[in-house]
């Protein structure tokens, strides 16, 4: 078993910068590629960036390419989402999750372990 804890999530002004943090207890990270989905109000769950579990091979949507970066550090079991240039529409509840296969990191179903969940919300 693998316990998954988000935070980092507040309210941030349109243009500015977060970063959080997923912090792994129970097994180590070093077994697993991790990925960071959002939910906004009302959308199905999206996929944001992930992370192979060496942390050499890492993919974006579309949609936060340039502006958000995803980073992993298996000596502290820690899985990293810095967001630049947050808008609006970044506006969710982002988790982080964990799998043991190898298949694409975008697939949600694919996810073994998920987080509770960090708010994080982008006025304008």
């Amino acid at each position: 078993q693998v316990q998954l804890v988000e935070s980092g999530g507040t309210l941030v002004q349109a243009g500015g910068s977060l970063r959080l943090s997923c912090a792994a207890s129970g097994r180590s990270l070093g077994n697993y590629d991790m990925g960071w989905f959002r939910q906004a109000q009302g959308k199905e769950r999206e996929f944001v960036a992930g992370v192979s579990r060496s942390g050499r091979s890492t993919s974006h949507a579309d949609s936060v390419k340039g502006r958000f970066t995803i980073s992993r550090d298996n000596a502290k079991n820690t899985v990293y989402l810095q967001m630049n240039s947050l808008k609006p529409e970044d506006t969710a509840v982002y988790y982080c999750a964990a799998k043991l296969t190898t298949t694409p990191r975008s697939l949600w179903y694919e996810y073994d372990y998920w987080g509770q969940g960090t708010q994080v919300t982008v006025s304008s």
